[in-house]
């Protein structure tokens, strides 16, 4: 297992495509929680969540055993793209226009987000009212809008990756940023909250 610790994620993939299960095992304990917290964020609910989690891993297993992943790029962009079409497949499949319901069970603090936040110790508690206070104007955004927010400063995806994985443009993925922001900025004016400390 110790030659498999020190490969990427891309090398793991092909290890898998080559016949080692160790190597995939090692590859889904990386991508799990990164990928189910994705999943979660999207449609808040954990039990539709978790049967997501398992269609995505087993649309992934199809595919490369098909031969249809190349590591062009990250592992685990490529992974979200397919928890993402297996998501708007399932709401397709709905007929549900909205992506997102609301849920009194399951809000958006299971994300620590604090980390995005600078500052010293002396700020930490103003941090986390902070961080609190943009979670939960987040869950206010249209999902477009939200799910960008989510993949960009919660995954640190680029654009580039936003959009394919969203099947848009990097276009299309920089205006909902935007939206997002001024959709951010608005609420904190409206409820007089200070979304930056020094």
């Amino acid at each position: 297992m110790s030659i498999f610790s020190k490969m990427t994620d891309e090398e793991l993939a092909l290890s898998y495509i080559d016949g080692s299960v160790e190597a995939f095992d090692l590859l889904l304990e990386r991508n799990k929680a990164k990928l189910f917290s994705y999943i979660l964020f999207v449609v808040r609910d954990r039990e539709k969540a978790n049967d997501i989690f398992q269609d995505t891993f087993v649309k992934v297993i199809i595919k490369m055993q098909e031969g249809k992943y190349s590591p062009t790029g990250k592992f685990s962009a490529w992974l979200i793209r397919i928890a993402h079409n297996v998501i708007m497949d399932l709401y397709r499949s709905q007929r549900n226009e909205h992506m997102v319901e609301a849920n009194e069970d399951n809000d958006l603090s299971n994300i620590r987000g604090t980390e995005l936040l600078d500052g010293n110790i002396e700020n930490v508690h103003i941090r986390e009212e902070v961080s609190g206070d943009v979670r939960r104007m987040m869950e206010m955004l249209p999902e477009t809008q939200r799910e960008v927010v989510f993949m960009r400063f919660y995954q640190e995806l680029s654009f580039k990756e936003i959009a394919e994985i969203t099947n848009v443009s990097i276009n299309t993925s920089l205006g909902r940023m935007r939206y997002a922001i001024l959709n951010l900025r608005k609420m904190a004016k409206t409820n007089h909250i200070t979304l930056m400390s020094d």
